[in-house]
C-alpha cells in the first residue's frame, strides 16, 4: 500500500509548490501511522468478517477513510482507526451480499476467544463494544435479546420465547424484525451505562460459557419494554362476542 500520487503544481511562485509539498508530507505521515496499525486492524477485521479477502477489503476502506479524514482533529489515531475498522467490518457482515455469500451462522459469538494474549483481548473487547453499540442503537430490547441469543449463542426459539415470556412464533418474528432493522441505517441514542452492562455480560458469557447473567439482563430489559408497550387491560370489560344468526 502506498500513498496516492499527487500532481505537482506548475503555477508561478513558491506558494502552490509549498502547499503541494506539505500535502505530500502529510500523506506520508498518515501512511506511516496507518502502516503501524495495519496488522492489528487486519486482525480486528478478520475476527469480525471471518475471511481474508473481506478483511483485506475492510482494511483498504479504512485506509481510504483515513486519507479523507481531517487528521488534525484526531487526538488518538489508533483509536480512530480501530473504531473505523470495526464499524466497516460490522457493515460487511450486515450487507446483503455477505448474507448471500457467507454461511448462515453469525460470527457474533466467534468474535471472542478466551485463549488470547492481552493485545488480542483488548482488540476483541473493542470489537464487541462497537458491535453491541450498533445493535443497541438499531434494535428494541426484545429484538436485541432474540438476535443475540439466537445469532450469538444458537438458542432454540422455544427457549428464547420462555425467557421473553412470549410465544415461539413471536420469538421468530422478533428475530426477523431484528435482521431487517440491523440492515437499516436508523439509529437511536444508547445509554452508556446500559451499554457497559451488556458488554460485560456478553463478554463473560462468550469467554466462560456462563450465560445466566446475560439471559437475565436481556430478558429483564425485553420484558419490561414489551409490558410497557402492551395495550392496557380494562378490568370489568369483556370483548363483545359476535351474535350467531
Amino acid at each position: 500500500m502506498s500513498a496516492p500520487s499527487l500532481e505537482t503544481s506548475t503555477a508561478a511562485g513558491t506558494g502552490p509548490q509549498l502547499t503541494t509539498t506539505s500535502v505530500v508530507v502529510d500523506l506520508d505521515v498518515a501512511l506511516d501511522v496507518f502502516l503501524a496499525q495495519r496488522t492489528r486492524l487486519f486482525r480486528i477485521a478478520y475476527r469480525v468478517v471471518g475471511d481474508v479477502a473481506s478483511a483485506e477489503d475492510v482494511v483498504q476502506e479504512a485506509w481510504l477513510r483515513w486519507q479523507r479524514t481531517d487528521r488534525r482533529v484526531i487526538k488518538n489515531p489508533a483509536a480512530f482507526l480501530t473504531t473505523t475498522t470495526t464499524h466497516l467490518a460490522i457493515n460487511v457482515i450486515q450487507s446483503a451480499r455477505y448474507r448471500h455469500e457467507a454461511p448462515i451462522e453469525s460470527p457474533v459469538a466467534e468474535m471472542v476467544d478466551s485463549s488470547q494474549d492481552p493485545t488480542q483481548h483488548a482488540e476483541q473487547t473493542v470489537a464487541v463494544e462497537e458491535m453491541l453499540l450498533t445493535l443497541m442503537s438499531r434494535l428494541t430490547p426484545a429484538e436485541l435479546a432474540a438476535y443475540l441469543l439466537r445469532k450469538g449463542f444458537d438458542y432454540p426459539y422455544g427457549e428464547i420465547a420462555g425467557l421473553l415470556r412470549t410465544s415461539s412464533a413471536n420469538a421468530r418474528q422478533l428475530l426477523r424484525r431484528a435482521q431487517q432493522r440491523v440492515e437499516a441505517d436508523r439509529e437511536s441514542p444508547v445509554d452508556e451505562a446500559c451499554h457497559e452492562r451488556l458488554v460485560d455480560a456478553f463478554l463473560t458469557a462468550a469467554r466462560t460459557g456462563e450465560l445466566a447473567h446475560l439471559e437475565e439482563l436481556l430478558a429483564r430489559n425485553a420484558t419490561a419494554t414489551m409490558q410497557h408497550t402492551r395495550p392496557p387491560v380494562r378490568r370489568g370489560h369483556r370483548l363483545a362476542t359476535p351474535k350467531v344468526a
